[in-house]
């Protein structure tokens, strides 16, 4: 199945001049959604995590049931002031803005230094995906590698992550 079908392109959202790539009918539909995620839990169960950090919000939507077909914890990073209790901070960069990330200080108490993976939707120019990474090393997780939907490689986010460690996308663009 071609899952780029389910992936709408939309001219100058949220801002002029960006192209951003809708997967809203993706997850409307039953069967692409399952090979989705079929696909992603292939792609990265080499990586044996034991936590699957997801990125606020579309992450999350990929994040939570690969945590469950690999049998890993699940943890949210979220933007500030989202999470209940103390929290690492780190800010970042987007295309068109700054922001703030933040991840719960204990988040890794079932398992300390267990190993990690981070998954969003996209990775554009990466900086939301290196604050992740680097909220999950201020947590004390150790970071395994990186797993995105789509990666638009003309941006080359994945410069901005650790080399030595994968950063797996199942659609290019």
């Amino acid at each position: 199945m071609d899952l780029k079908y389910y992936i709408k392109d939309v001219p100058d959202f949220p801002e002029p001049g960006i192209l951003f790539r809708d997967i809203t009918p993706l997850l409307a539909e039953p069967q692409a959604w399952s090979i989705t995620l079929d696909r992603l839990t292939q792609l990265v169960a080499f990586l044996k995590p034991d936590y699957i950090v997801g990125i606020e919000s579309r992450g999350f939507i990929f994040a939570a049931p690969l945590a469950l077909d690999l049998g890993a914890g699940f943890v949210p990073v979220r933007k500030s002031g989202k999470l209940p209790r103390a929290t690492f901070q780190q800010q970042y960069s987007l295309e068109y803005r700054t922001d703030t990330l933040e991840i719960h200080q204990d988040c890794f108490k079932v398992k300390p230094g267990g190993r990690v993976l981070v998954v969003d939707d996209v990775i554009a120019t990466g900086g939301t995906a290196k604050c992740a990474g680097d909220l999950v090393g201020l947590a004390g997780g150790t970071l395994v590698g990186f797993c995105f939907l789509i990666e638009l490689t003309f941006l080359a986010g994945r410069d901005l992550l650790p080399p030595e460690l994968p950063c797996l996308s199942l659609l290019t663009y």
